[in-house]
């Protein structure tokens, strides 16, 4: 419903499946600071996802909200000048295994 949206370069986040490796991945591209990253139009990132080998992947929220949180500090660079934007919603993946009823990691 947006083309231009979807061919215009923005900072990207995303996530996909790879079946073959069975992984999960989580993606974040940088955008709207050149030079350092330009983004990624909608079809440059479905290339980037098949490219990696996923099937399955999903567009999330992009632009300032772009940014990747490991163990509390920010893997890349957000767009928005302040830094980080407060935002009220994330994906999050936690390692408790408690809270699966077992205590203890999958085989």
């Amino acid at each position: 419903e947006r083309p231009a949206f979807a061919a215009s370069r923005h900072p990207r986040t995303a996530v996909g499946f790879d079946p073959a490796s069975q992984r999960l991945w989580l993606v974040v591209v940088d955008g709207r600071q050149a030079p350092r990253s330009v983004g990624m139009t909608l079809p440059e990132l479905a290339t980037l996802l098949e490219a990696f080998g996923m099937q399955d992947a999903m567009n999330l929220d992009g632009g300032g909200s772009s940014v990747m949180v490991v163990r509390g500090a920010a893997q890349n660079h957000p767009s928005d000048e302040a830094g980080e934007r407060p935002v009220v919603n994330a994906l999050a993946l936690v390692r408790d295994f408690s809270r699966c009823g077992l205590g203890k990691p999958f085989d």
